[in-house]
């Protein structure tokens, strides 16, 4: 696999730790490229989730079904690391199911692979610094969940994530916030009135 092939992927680790060049190729080895397209389902609630991935472009939705309706976990964006943890590490059913919002390019590897991985010092670190702060990100959503209105939740988005709100369609947004598209369309209504004010 050529070096600017997985430039991406090498970038992002190396925002959280040195990857020294011995390391470095045999973590490229243990990844494989793969083009998803919009729409499609990358994995299914009830299947066993059988990889770690990076998400090198694209977005993504986690959704459960609840009284036959999608309701939105959370959003990722890329580049970053996910998967369905608990299936993964447990290889149990996913609850969840992983779907393209966007065109996307990901990397995978199995889990064999991400064990094999975990024995050099350097990946296993990087794994420890990704969970950690991907269980902040889970435990913020949740206490925004319980304490926040979803306009102040829509507020929070509109002011770190602008660009996120351009791309993610109305009724998923709708969705994540625990709302009607109709009452969505109300906030954002409220909110535009305001800036123009």
């Amino acid at each position: 696999m050529k070096k600017q092939e997985v430039k991406a992927l090498q970038q992002f680790i190396e925002k959280y730790v040195t990857i020294p060049e011995a390391d470095w190729r045999l973590i490229t080895k243990s990844f494989r490229k793969r083009q998803v397209k919009r729409s499609e389902v990358i994995l299914e609630s009830g299947k066993v989730c059988r990889h770690l991935y990076f998400l090198e472009s694209g977005l993504l939705r986690y959704f459960i079904v609840k009284d036959g309706e999608e309701k939105n976990k959370f959003f990722t964006i890329a580049p970053y690391f996910f998967t369905s943890q608990y299936s993964f590490n447990n290889q149990t059913p996913a609850k969840e199911t992983i779907q393209a919002i966007e065109d996307s390019i990901i990397w995978e590897t199995t889990l064999e692979k991400n064990h094999q991985l975990l024995e050099l010092s350097s990946w296993n670190q990087f794994a420890q610094k990704i969970t950690q702060e991907v269980q902040f990100f889970t435990e913020e959503i949740l206490e925004e969940l319980q304490t926040e209105t979803a306009e102040n939740r829509y507020l929070k988005l509109l002011n770190s994530q602008p660009e996120l709100l351009q791309r993610i369609p109305l009724k998923h947004l709708a969705s994540y916030l625990g709302i009607a598209p109709q009452s969505l369309s109300r906030i954002r209504k409220k909110v535009m009135t305001r800036h123009r004010s």
